[in-house]
């Protein structure tokens, strides 16, 4: 039997057999507005190769010069990562040759790191803390990217030709390591998703970067191991590529078990290489045998000089550091009422910062709470993307609830009217309009449904008014039914009782 073509082993099998060990390198793409070593500026979506200079293209005697925003972002990110921040650290030359690093070497940082030495708490789904340990969190420049034309996978095995667009080479990234994760068990997969998902919010607190996966600004490098008791020796290590969301992130750390089981319960060798995930099957295939350090031939940077941040620059940093997104959470929590199982719902749909951008546009923290929550989250969970992918912003949320509010459309209608702006028909008021949808006001109207109802149902009426109230309901759901369900229903009560009497 093949090691690429094992059977899986059910996961909660691997996990009862075998000991999970997770180490997570995440790369994020500073929001500079120029690149780490030139003055190119950074644009996401420019037309290919028009952002460069000669330092980005790699031209003989162009010489890089270290962006100061970029070592500030850093020391950031180190600071709120609990690190140390190195007193001098220096840059070193990471040789490769692949066509999107122009130079034939990566601008990277090696034995000497700015930040190490840290470590992360990380909720998971029950209100537990998980300590990650940060091992180091570097600074390097990004990679152009290249395009494969023809064949069938994008990639560059059967392709006719390839392309290689020069924009993102030298965007500033810091990236983070951590330390073997052991521990996690059969939560290894939640850990992981925990802990990219906390490092985003981060990113995004302290200012440093868009942090948005969708545009690789955030991109998860996922190492796991298998061995057989928390006390063995740790396996041999696999490294998924570039997995660009919190749930397949999840899913990745999973599939990797139950391979890597199968491959250990085959009596063969688990391979030290790395590995692609493929989003549409949900599965890992392999890439590259994968390279230690030693095979980068690493030397120091010649042509720049060590970076020596100020302790007081660096106090400076730190008393400017905003509010974290822990103590953040507790604060919203406390502000909108929300119950921590509530609570920790929403941070676990990713909807915290659209439910906060809901509340500042105007609607209370339960309205919100209620439609990113319910219709929208159901919503996502069957487009299998994000919440914060679906088309719809908080402000037409807001729009949509004050219809509600006015009495305009009530809630029956209002899921309706989300249907048309997830559609893209416009706003909340322009769908209603289009579609004819307000609620039927006037009690004229409502009247005149009422009684042809009464009348179609004497006996009901006789059992109304000799006190039985049970039957109000079919009464009410005939005249919403009749009317669309463009009535209100707690106008319609009103007046069925006072007909009958």
């Amino acid at each position: 039997m093949s090691a690429t073509t094992v059977d899986l082993v059910a996961y909660d099998d691997a996990v009862r057999r075998y000991d999970p060990v997770i180490g997570i390198e995440v790369h994020v793409e500073l929001g500079t507005r120029t690149k780490m070593f030139c003055p190119a500026e950074v644009e996401f979506g420019g037309e290919p190769n028009s952002q460069t200079t000669p330092v980005s293209l790699g031209l003989p005697g162009a010489l890089p010069v270290v962006n100061r925003t970029a070592v500030e972002y850093a020391i950031r990110i180190g600071l709120a990562l609990n690190c140390e921040i190195a007193e001098s650290c220096r840059f070193a030359r990471k040789n490769y040759f692949y066509p999107d690093v122009p130079k034939n070497f990566q601008t990277s940082q090696y034995d000497e790191p700015i930040a190490y030495d840290g470590y992360l708490d990380v909720e998971l789904d029950d209100g537990s803390v998980f300590r990650v340990e940060i091992e180091r969190a570097h600074m390097e420049e990004d990679a152009g990217k290249n395009t494969h034309v023809g064949g069938s996978t994008g990639r560059i095995h059967g392709a006719e030709y390839s392309l290689v667009d020069y924009n993102r080479a030298g965007i500033p990234l810091v990236e983070i390591v951590t330390r073997p994760i052991v521990g996690a068990g059969e939560r290894a997969p939640e850990v992981a998703r925990a802990y990219v998902q906390t490092l985003r919010d981060i990113f995004r607190a302290l200012d440093v970067s868009e942090a948005r996966m969708e545009r690789g600004n955030v991109r998860a490098d996922v190492n796991l191991s298998l061995r057989a008791t928390p006390q063995s020796p740790l396996g041999t290590r696999t490294e998924t590529k570039n997995v660009n969301s919190f749930r397949s992130i999840e899913r990745a750390v999973r599939y990797e078990v139950s391979r890597q089981a199968a491959v250990l319960d085959a009596g063969e060798t688990v391979i030290q290489e790395t590995r692609h995930w493929h989003e549409d099957t949900g599965i890992t295939t392999s890439g590259r045998v994968k390279s230690d350090a030693e095979d980068y031939r690493y030397f120091p940077e010649p042509d720049l000089v060590p970076v020596a941040p100020s302790r007081e620059w660096v106090e400076e940093i730190r008393a400017s550091l905003p509010e974290m997104p822990v103590a953040r959470r507790n604060r919203l929590q406390a502000e909108w009422g929300y119950s921590d199982p509530e609570m920790r719902d929403v941070v676990n749909a990713g909807a915290l910062d659209l439910i906060e951008a809901t509340v500042a546009a105007g609607t209370s923290a339960a309205a919100a709470r209620k439609w990113w929550m319910g219709e929208l989250a159901r919503r996502a969970k069957t487009d299998e993307v994000e919440l914060e992918q679906l088309p719809v912003t908080p402000q037409q949320i807001v729009e949509l609830q004050q219809l509600v509010d006015e009495g305009k459309i009530n809630d029956k209608i209002a899921r309706q009217v989300l249907e048309g702006i997830l559609a893209g028909e416009g706003s909340a008021a322009q769908i209603v309009a289009d579609r004819g949808l307000e609620v039927v006001s006037d009690d004229g109207p409502l009247l005149a449904v009422i009684d042809e109802v009464l009348a179609a149902q004497p006996d009901i009426v006789e059992k109304i008014k000799s006190g039985n109230l049970g039957p109000v309901g079919a009464v009410i759901g005939a005249v919403m039914k009749a009317t669309r369900g463009q009535a209100d229903a707690g106008r319609v009560r009103e007046l069925v009782l006072e007909r009958i009497g």
